[in-house]
């Protein structure tokens, strides 16, 4: 009996493939091992760096946050422990986009710290 191929789905399967690593640099884009290679690998840092993301996002707004308060002759720790000693429930997001956008509202809060 002769062998049976679904030659069909496996063309299908691998243009599927080539059409997410078109964009990439000769042989990454449509030789079918190296394309899969690239693929792979990229799936891997998309997934990595959707964590780092959250890691350098968190070190923006602290950034953001100390830059707002040095005028008012504070650090950034002892805001952060006076506000959360005050219980006053802003999150570090929120802190960031007052420091930067909003500058009194960022002053009320730093005076209702002090």
């Amino acid at each position: 009996m002769p062998r049976s191929v679904n030659s069909v789905a496996s063309r299908a399967r691998r243009k599927k493939l080539l059409k997410l690593t078109r964009g990439n640099f000769l042989a990454r884009r449509n030789v079918w091992t190296v394309a899969k290679n690239t693929w792979e690998k990229g799936q891997q840092y998309a997934y990595r760096d959707r964590r780092n993301k959250k890691r350098s996002f968190r070190a923006l707004w602290i950034q953001r946050i100390n830059a707002g308060v040095r005028p008012f002759e504070m650090s950034y720790s002892e805001f952060m422990g006076k506000i959360n000693r005050k219980g006053i429930a802003l999150n570090r997001k929120v802190l960031a986009d007052l420091a930067m956008n909003h500058p009194a509202a960022f002053e009320a809060v730093v005076k209702a710290v002090k």
